[in-house]
């Protein structure tokens, strides 16, 4: 297991001494599940006044202080329980990143020999970073090896190695291990390549640090990895700032933990890794952005943006902490405070693809069409060689353009996504989709559709498409399987069960259409949903529905 365990106590065998312990525990389970910490601390320190002994609350409220990202509050919980005899490795984590803050470097090594266990990779690492911090380099390096030497942790731990050698000025012994054939090319994430590019810069290997900037990131990259770029292009060494002190060596072990935990795993371990490398350096902002999307993924989306909000203008990180700050606001419910964001933010910077992209979609999302389209034309009028990576600026273009009511000046934007994107299940389902609708090119739009229904098989949104084509082209027998295919993948949408009723109706199923068009009510209201023509239908049938709406057209 690479991360910590919880303290051991049977939450079931709880003393009872009364409502007020019996309340705030309980009020403390359910902050707990659902993963509201501020309160989860609140309660569970409300239980300890009760019970002061008790280690699982005692762990509970330890827990919370470390997910806030209040380690100096959570520290004496943690020292109290560990000394009470609980076994819980976020509390030894916690005391061993009390003691690297407080330089108190021997305290690391004495715990490697009585414990408690932190983990088998900060318990192999801690102590090499330890001895940095005594100013022992070479007993680190021994350090180092032994951790190199055990299985689960060689690749961490050579990268460990690498950036202790680059802090002290062996830049060729760290580029022989990040680089090297034995163990090479290590990379621990965005980091590993970082120090891996300030390593070549400092051997004056500009043109192989160029090289691998633009193999690892692309063209468009944050402000750092462009100002590397123009070092080595000027022929200039940039400094190694990546880790100047052991107590910045701890905090990328932890940091480096909690994303690889966070790829693989949900829950709150990833976080407390990500909150204590916060606590050891406290302008990590890739810490902090790490931290805000866990937060995120777990719903907290005010603490989210209150980590996000730490990443100081200025920062390579501060462009994404905005837009992330936008994200957890509309997640949490205030659409128009998170567009407010992004537009204070486009003004801000008016020459940002990526901000004005994303002003686009929320204004698309949030259903404002006209100044959707303006935003994304700012956007697209950055563009001086349109590239593939583009298309979906150029999509969701033409779905503002439509969904205005501007078909015609969508469908060529809709056509020029396809030329980059050209068997896209989605763009073709929309084009397709479209073009039945507005009842032009039936036979093109119905072979666009089943392309997309070959590429997305799964989809009942694609499948419709594919049946309401058949309906339009009057191919109503072929249409019935397909539409209840369509309703079979997606059950609960109203338009797929109206559709369904309509080619129901056109095959003489009369009964059945109408228990569809009823079944389409039923899941009410929904913006594409024509209540007051279902209704219509349901009174005088489909065929008087249609003739009447062939009349007030002129027949067309």
């Amino acid at each position: 297991m690479l991360g910590a365990a919880p303290a051991t106590a049977d939450q079931h065998d709880m003393p009872d001494h009364g409502d007020g312990l019996a309340g705030a525990f309980l009020a403390g389970r359910v902050a707990l599940v659902e993963n509201d910490f501020a309160a989860q601390a609140t309660y569970f320190q409300r239980a300890l006044q009760a019970d002061p002994a008790n280690l699982f609350f005692m762990d509970a409220a330890m827990h919370a202080q470390v997910l806030l990202g209040q380690v100096e509050k959570a520290l004496p919980l943690a020292q109290t329980l560990l000394a009470s005899g609980g076994q819980s490795q976020v509390a030894a984590l916690v005391v061993q990143a009390a003691r690297f803050a407080e330089g108190d470097y021997a305290a690391v090594l004495d715990a490697v020999e009585t414990g408690p266990d932190t983990g088998p990779l900060t318990d192999a690492l801690a102590p090499a970073w330890a001895q940095i911090g005594l100013g022992r380099m070479s007993e680190a390096l021994a350090a180092f090896d032994d951790a190199i030497a055990g299985d689960l942790v060689t690749p961490f731990a050579l990268y460990n190695k690498a950036l202790a050698l680059a802090m002290v000025g062996d830049f060729e012994g760290a580029h022989e291990i990040l680089m090297g054939d034995d163990a090479g090319p290590i990379s621990m994430g965005r980091r590993g390549v970082v120090a891996q590019l300030l390593v070549l810069g400092q051997l004056e290997r500009f043109d192989e640090a160029l090289e691998l900037s633009f193999e690892q990131f692309g063209a468009d990259v944050e402000s750092d990895i462009e100002e590397l770029r123009t070092a080595f292009a000027e022929g200039r060494q940039p400094a190694f700032t990546l880790i100047g002190n052991a107590r910045e060596g701890l905090a990328e072990v932890y940091h480096v933990i909690g994303s690889a935990l966070a790829a693989d795993e949900d829950g709150t371990l990833p976080l407390v890794y990500a909150r204590l490398a916060e606590f050891l350096v406290p302008d990590h902002s890739e810490a902090m952005m790490l931290s805000a999307r866990l937060l995120e993924g777990m719903g907290q989306h005010d603490l989210a943006d209150s980590t996000y909000a730490r990443v100081p203008e200025g920062d390579p990180f501060f462009l994404n902490a905005e837009m992330g700050r936008a994200q957890a606001l509309f997640e949490a419910g205030d659409p128009e405070a998170a567009i407010d964001r992004l537009r204070a933010l486009a003004a801000q910077m008016p020459d940002d693809l990526v901000v004005l992209t994303t002003l686009g979609d929320f204004l698309r999302r949030e259903e404002q069409f006209t100044e959707a389209i303006d935003v994304y034309e700012r956007a697209i009028a950055l563009i001086d060689d349109p590239e593939r990576r583009h298309w979906v600026l150029y999509y969701t273009y033409a779905i503002s353009l439509e969904r205005d009511g501007r078909f015609a000046e969508a469908e060529p934007w809709f056509r020029r996504t396809l030329e980059f994107v050209p068997d896209n299940p989605s763009v073709l389902n929309y084009l397709g989709y479209s073009l039945v609708e507005e009842r032009r090119n039936l036979d093109e739009a119905l072979d666009m559709i089943e392309r997309a229904v070959e590429g997305d098989p799964e989809s009942g949104y694609i499948t419709d498409s594919l049946g309401w084509a058949l309906y339009r082209l009057g191919r109503y027998d072929e249409a019935v399987p397909v539409m209840e295919r369509a309703v079979e993948l997606m059950p609960t949408d109203p338009i797929l069960n109206d559709h369904l009723g309509d080619v129901y109706w056109m095959v003489g199923r009369e009964r059945e259409a109408r228990f569809q068009w009823r079944r389409a009510l039923s899941f009410a209201p929904h913006p594409d949903l024509e209540v007051e023509r279902i209704r219509r239908k349901l009174d005088v049938g489909l065929d008087v529905v249609l003739e009447e709406e062939a009349s007030e057209t002129g027949g067309n």
